[in-house]
């Protein structure tokens, strides 16, 4: 079954009582045991819900993962995923990753004694150099969290499964592109988490994380974490995420195909110096992107010749909504200096490249001449 067939399909006729092609809401906390000793397979919708279960089920397929688990937020599934490790723990984290990923690791975590060195996982030699007998986790964005760094998955894999004689986790955020383009864990990778906010919804409507492991045994552990934590997905937004997910792939063509005529144009206006977009033919890292995903997405930011020309983009926007977040119907441009990144300590944005002039533009499904037109005028 192709993947745009899968994801149309996910959660149909879960009901099987009523035949109902939408997957019910079902909004209870509590479920009645037939007799002592028997269950439904339902008890109490921390542990289990038959609605956050269907779309457990459905990532899990897309994701070609063991099992899948639902929670309350992005910042949720990865907190429980670095509640697999242990104080004395290591991990190795991409260096210019979304900022609330950096502050739970600098600011939370490390009271744990949990530790974390930041690197480029773009570049093997750096991986290689910060692996310690301690590291258990390699945690990537590829492409990253606002500079579309690409990382190669199979090869960190391959050097996390030689370097040390216990497992070392790589785990891979794979939130910019879904599935739909990039499926980790045929990879080599043993999790992958996602925002679900963002291009798995679609539509800017809910708050959600997704995690998908393939390892029976990994899965146990994950599944222990998020009964016992209880940051779960309610059902509402279960079902909002799961009719969200029945058109990923019909919107992620339109985003790309969108982001893609939008990069291009940007690299020739006079007043950009730099365009970060994987699906343009400099950019670095495009052949391992060409090599382990089936396009770009539509994420790209770009860096404005005069730092004061953001906010005037930022004002003047009318089509493009300043606003934070990404992967939703809607064209979104935030100043990720300033919002998403801002817990990252200025000198270390200051090296990693963003700057006082980086803007990040979400691309959404809107006719792309609109798009260009409203860019056109805001930065005049």
């Amino acid at each position: 079954m192709k993947f745009a067939t899968k994801v149309v399909q996910a959660g149909l006729v879960s009901d099987k009582t009523t035949g109902a092609i939408s997957t019910p809401i079902y909004q209870t906390a509590t479920f009645r045991h037939p007799e002592l000793g028997r269950s439904t397979g339902f008890d109490y919708s921390r542990t289990q819900n038959p609605t956050r279960k269907a779309v457990e089920e459905a990532v899990a397929t897309l994701e070609e993962g063991h099992a899948g688990f639902a929670f309350g937020s992005g910042m949720a599934a990865i907190t429980s995923i670095l509640m697999l490790y242990r104080p004395g723990d290591h991990v190795i984290i991409t260096e210019d990753c979304y900022g609330g990923t950096y502050r739970i690791l600098d600011k939370l975590f490390n009271q744990f004694g949990l530790t974390a060195t930041f690197v480029d996982t773009g570049d093997l030699d750096q991986v290689q150099q910060a692996l310690q007998p301690a590291t258990k986790a390699i945690l990537l964005e590829t492409p990253t969290n606002p500079l579309m760094k690409i990382a190669d998955i199979k090869a960190i894999v391959a050097l996390a499964r030689n370097s040390s004689e216990n497992p070392i986790h790589v785990i891979v955020d794979n939130t910019f592109l879904s599935p739909y383009l990039q499926r980790p864990l045929t990879l080599g990778a043993d999790i992958v988490v996602h925002s679900g906010s963002k291009y798995l919804s679609g539509h800017n409507d809910v708050i959600c994380g997704l995690v998908v492991a393939k390892d029976a045994a990994l899965c146990e552990k994950i599944g222990f974490i998020q009964n016992a934590a209880g940051a779960i997905l309610g059902p509402q937004d279960s079902w909002l995420l799961l009719r969200g997910l029945k058109t990923l792939a019909i919107r992620l063509r339109q985003h790309e195909e969108n982001a893609l005529i939008v990069a291009q144009w940007l690299a020739a206006h006079p007043s950009v110096t730099k365009v970060y977009y994987p699906g343009l033919p400099d950019h670095p890292g495009k052949d391992i992107q060409d090599a382990q995903a089936t396009g770009y997405g539509g994420m790209l930011s770009f860096v404005v010749d005069h730092p004061r020309l953001p906010a005037q983009v930022l004002r003047k926007v009318k089509v493009l909504q300043f606003a934070e977040s990404l992967g939703g119907v809607e064209s979104l441009i935030t100043f990720p200096a300033v919002q998403t990144h801002a817990d990252i300590p200025a000198d270390i944005r200051q090296r990693l490249g963003i700057s006082d002039c980086l803007l990040r533009l979400s691309v959404g499904i809107e006719d792309v001449e609109d798009i260009i037109a409203d860019l056109a005028q805001a930065l005049d």
